[in-house]
């Protein structure tokens, strides 16, 4: 009888802490679970792990960062590259292939005249290897557009690394910005 009283109360006291650690990051639904809107988003999401569960449930579950996705796109067969909306402003995440945050790019506003792009550039009219992110000047009747930020994915490291932009043209036809920018 003596041991039934304590093994109770051992198994009320468990119930009792249990979600104090659940609470916090230990036992994270999603790597969403630990950014808060005035912090630093980019330390908060960088090494969690992210959910594969569907978008709107991600979505709803955290509507007070006015979660949004905003598309992604495979890199390579080990790095994806996703866009999200958070507490206002534009997150591009590179996710390694076991859903691990690896880097976050705090992205610039872009717009119709000054749109995204995901793909490939020249600097200095030579090819540069891999692909590359950022903001370009629109200029018409231009295929290769003049870069005003951008950035390297580096796949090695699967880190953001600046580009200059100085001699620093990209293609057109990989232009992200569809909906005119943010």
């Amino acid at each position: 009888m003596e041991s039934l009283v304590k093994t109770k109360g051992i198994v009320a006291t468990f119930m009792l802490v249990l979600p104090l650690f659940c609470g916090s990051s230990i036992c994270a639904a999603d790597g969403f679970d630990s950014v808060r809107c005035g912090s630093d988003v980019r330390k908060a999401l960088l090494g969690r792990k992210m959910s594969n569960e569907r978008i709107v449930v991600l979505q709803e579950r955290h509507k007070d960062l006015g979660l949004k996705d905003l598309g992604g796109t495979e890199i390579s067969d080990r790095i994806f590259l996703i866009s999200w909306r958070i507490c206002g402003e534009e997150y591009v995440l590179l996710e390694d292939q076991k859903n691990v945050v690896r880097d976050v790019l705090k992205f610039p506003k872009h717009s119709k005249d000054a749109p995204e792009f995901i793909g490939s550039c020249q600097l200095n009219g030579h090819d540069l290897p891999g692909t590359a992110i950022g903001v370009l000047k629109d200029e018409a009747g231009v295929e290769l557009l003049p870069a005003t930020t951008a950035w390297k994915i580096d796949d090695k490291q699967v880190k953001f690394v600046k580009l200059q932009t100085e001699g620093l043209r990209c293609s057109r036809d990989r232009i992200n910005t569809s909906d005119g920018g943010l």
